[in-house]
């Protein structure tokens, strides 16, 4: 009874490995760790390879015994993906095919899927539902959306029961900052924003102040790690006891700004933000956020910890790790 997570030695991989160990589960992660860290992943075994490699997973599996699978390997930059549509297809989307081949033939039928807000686009209404339209704005956005309907007619067709966990802002880092977020790979707000703290970078630009929004600032639903990587245990949980393949949304349902952000940030470690606010980025939506009720329903998940625990779980992490999984310079 073993737990495969392909792309374990990721940022929410990583997080998502500990969790499931502390279960009492046995675990076992394939990883290019083309972007990911051994470091990471503590003592977990590893098998470097990549899950387009059939007879990789099937072999493993076979050793390991594994009866269901975490799917986190893929690559996921917006800006990357507009500029390196065949990577992303082959490896966000080829390379899942691949993997689910592979499990279905090893006789594997339960698969907890990496997804993402970002395939809703630019939503119209807020909180965001699962009913919202589907309208991806990217090629990584599209490559998440496609796995969706993949992941479908395999379950239709080759009996593999699926989650698809459509998660917003992830952020934080482990309570004991032993594991975080790289931010050398991080494109996000938060890490950005505490590389600028601790002057690893030019002052973070906030973009626009003049939205519809309480301080003119976007909004968006900051996920911790911990939370994400509980919800994919209770996904597990939920299809090993029978149930139906689905989606959901993974999000605290509460919107937090950009200047929230930068508040909580310097009230936490008592440093100033360098920041330099400048006008709207185009593409950017004004304000994002779950409507969470129908994962608290189905998976009888709820978010444990707040915008406090996110910043400050990072900062400590950043602070103990400015050079990541990668030792400092030589003193």
């Amino acid at each position: 009874m073993t737990v495969l997570v392909t792309g374990g030695a990721g940022y929410i991989g990583s997080h998502t490995v500990r969790a499931l160990r502390r279960t009492g589960r046995d675990v076992v992660v394939l990883d290019t760790l083309e972007r990911g860290n051994r470091e990471a992943l503590l003592d977990t075994p590893l098998v470097v390879g990549n899950i387009a490699d059939a007879d990789l997973v099937q072999s493993t599996c076979a050793q390991y015994g594994v009866d269901e699978v975490i799917h986190f390997a893929a690559y996921k930059s917006v800006g990357e993906s507009m500029q390196r549509v065949g990577p992303y297809m082959h490896n966000n989307v080829d390379a899942t095919v691949s993997l689910l081949d592979a499990l279905s033939a090893a006789g594997i039928g339960r698969i907890v899927f990496s997804s993402s807000c970002s395939v809703y686009g630019t939503p119209e209404i807020v909180p965001v539902t699962e009913a919202a339209p589907i309208r991806p704005e990217s090629v990584y956005a599209e490559t998440k959306a496609i796995v969706e309907r993949v992941l479908h007619w395999y379950g239709e067709v080759a009996g593999i029961h699926s989650v698809s966990l459509r998660y917003f802002n992830a952020a934080g880092a482990s309570f004991d900052s032993v594991i975080g977020e790289d931010w050398d790979a991080a494109i996000n707000l938060i890490p950005m924003v505490m590389k600028a703290v601790l002057g690893f970078r030019p002052p973070v630009q906030v973009f626009g102040t003049d939205y519809p929004t309480p301080d003119g600032t976007a909004i968006r639903d900051y996920v911790h790690v911990d939370d994400l990587a509980d919800a994919h245990i209770r996904a597990l949980d939920y299809l090993a006891g029978g149930g139906v393949s689905t989606a959901l949304n993974v999000g605290t349902g509460i919107g937090s700004s950009v200047k929230e952000i930068i508040i909580a940030t310097e009230s936490i470690t008592g440093r100033t933000v360098p920041a330099d606010y400048v006008g709207r980025r185009a593409g950017d939506p004004v304000s994002t956020f779950a409507d969470p009720r129908l994962v608290r329903a189905t998976l009888d998940w709820t978010p444990q910890y707040g915008l406090y625990e996110v910043i400050e779980t990072a900062w400590n992490w950043h602070l103990s790790h400015p050079y990541g999984y990668k030792p400092g310079p030589a003193k």
